[in-house]
C-alpha cells in the first residue's frame, strides 16, 4: 500500500519548533509500505524553524496577525499532488496542525484551546474522499 505521511511523524525536523514528532507506531504501521513524507508547510516555502501559525477566521495567520495563508495552501497543494500522483490509499497526519489536523485544531486565539475542525491539508484530502488519520487513531 503506498501511506503518506505527516514527516514530523517519520522524525523529519519540519515542526515549526524545529524539532519533530517521531512515532514509533508510524514507524511500526508503514514497515512494508511505500511511504511518502510530506510536509505542507515546509513544501509551502516556509522555514524551519518558523513562528507558531493558527486557522483564524478561515485564514491561517501568525500570533502578530500577518497571514501565512498562501504559503499553507500553496503546499496544501503540492502535497495532494503527490497524494494523488503516487496513488496514496491512507495518509497518516499530525494532530491539531492548521495544515493537517484531522479532527481539532487549535482556536486561532494562541492560548492552546482546540476547537473542531480541520488543517488545510486535511481539508483538502476529504473534499475529495481520500482515506486519511488521525496518528492518535493508530493502535
Amino acid at each position: 500500500m503506498n501511506i503518506a505521511v505527516s514527516a514530523c511523524l517519520l522524525g523529519e525536523n519540519c515542526k515549526y519548533n524545529g524539532g519533530n514528532n517521531l512515532s514509533e507506531k508510524v514507524a511500526e504501521f508503514v514497515k512494508g509500505h511505500k511511504v511518502f513524507p510530506l510536509c505542507p508547510e515546509v513544501m509551502g516555502g516556509l522555514p524551519t524553524p518558523r513562528e507558531p501559525a493558527e486557522i483564524v477566521a478561515g485564514i491561517v495567520r501568525h500570533k502578530d496577525g500577518s497571514s501565512v495563508d498562501e504559503e499553507f495552501r500553496k503546499g496544501a497543494e503540492l502535497a495532494l499532488k503527490t497524494v494523488e500522483d503516487n496513488d496514496v490509499e491512507l495518509v497518516i497526519l499530525q494532530s491539531r496542525s492548521p495544515s493537517c489536523g484531522v479532527g481539532s485544531v487549535y482556536d486561532g486565539s494562541f492560548s492552546g484551546k482546540l476547537i473542531p475542525g480541520q488543517g488545510i491539508f486535511a481539508r483538502m484530502l476529504a473534499e475529495r474522499n481520500i482515506r486519511m488519520i488521525d496518528v492518535s487513531e493508530l493502535k
